[in-house]
């Protein structure tokens, strides 16, 4: 089995993330690698179009402060430092992608939904996750 020195665990801050982070965190200890984690915040431009005709800073002032808050216990739970810590705003596949690069990492890890309601959506990020990906992608099934 090949080893991982750096694994990216990519969350949504949902409750089976932590499935998710609990795989990671077993294969970074069996492998004496270490744990990153990245949180990506999609804006909502990009979500919603560049024609909302509104001021969404300060809504996404007040994601962004609730997403730190969220990522950082989140991390504590599995022992994650700060530095190793990351929360972006973009296209999650491409800040997932950037990020495993920019930092060297070997495995990227991602929670695999299924495909129902809002998780069709995921589905088809943690395809493009997988299809342009540098490293190696382990999709845990979540249940």
């Amino acid at each position: 089995m090949n080893c991982y020195s750096r694994i990216l665990l990519a969350v949504d801050l949902t409750d089976s993330c932590k499935e998710v982070a609990q795989q990671a965190s077993c294969l970074a200890q069996q492998c004496e690698g270490q744990l990153h984690i990245v949180h990506v915040v999609e804006p909502q431009s990009l979500a919603y179009g560049d024609e909302v005709p509104i001021d969404l800073s300060s809504f996404h002032d007040a994601i962004n402060d609730q997403a730190v808050s969220y990522l950082r216990e989140f991390s504590k739970e599995f022992n994650i430092p700060e530095e190793r810590q990351y929360l972006v705003f973009g296209v999650i596949h491409h800040e997932i992608h950037r990020i495993a690069k920019e930092q060297n990492m070997d495995l990227i890890v991602v929670g695999s939904h299924g495909r129902h309601g809002l998780a069709i959506l995921f589905g088809s990020t943690l395809n493009d996750v997988i299809q342009a990906a540098h490293c190696d992608v382990l999709a845990v099934r979540v249940t």
